[in-house]
């Protein structure tokens, strides 16, 4: 085949292609667009939870963090961590009492709120769980694993976090009336 009539099919079909996937309604995924423009970050930052949400809302470019507590007042948002827990619970254990098989959890509660009290996001809990079988022998690498399953679970709940984020709007207080 000539290259001349090879690139104008390979040409014709990217645009074929093109063209089905803008009919479709497809498009790549956005940058997080907030109601807020700052946001105190009630949570630790030290925590690898906490460590990976920083970075996510820093890494936006669309939200001033404030982490000081003298700065909550200043902040349009308040995103409170309530609760982060990760438990292995023994799923399976063999005739002579090993484990087999865990199940490992972690689970987040969650709130979001302005510095009036007013809550944008009621307090929400994330859950994620996975199955890790085990064995005895493979000890260290099962450790590893499961640092590596507990960190795809973190990734998600911070990107289940972040979108709840970028879907709260915020309310408009009740004006007082002046005397």
């Amino acid at each position: 085949m000539p290259p001349a009539r090879r690139s104008f099919l390979s040409a014709l079909s990217f645009g074929l292609v093109s063209a089905g996937l803008a009919g479709c309604g497809f498009q790549l995924r956005q940058t997080n667009d907030f109601a807020f423009k700052t946001l105190y970050a009630n949570f630790s930052t030290t925590s690898p939870l906490g460590v990976e949400l920083r970075r996510n809302l820093l890494g936006t470019g669309r939200v001033v963090l404030l982490t000081e507590p003298q700065d909550m007042q200043k902040a349009d948002a308040i995103l409170d961590i309530l609760s982060e827990e990760r438990q292995q619970v023994p799923v399976s254990v063999s005739a002579t009492g090993q484990v087999r098989e865990l199940q490992l959890r972690l689970r987040v509660r969650f709130r979001l709120r302005t510095p009036q009290g007013v809550e944008l996001i009621e307090s929400v809990e994330l859950f994620q769980q996975r199955d890790l079988s085990f064995t005895e022998s493979a000890a260290l690498s099962k450790e590893i694993e499961q640092g590596i399953l507990y960190r795809d679970m973190q990734t998600d709940i911070v990107q289940q976090i972040m979108r709840r984020l970028s879907a709260a709007k915020l309310r408009s207080l009740p004006s007082v009336p002046k005397p």
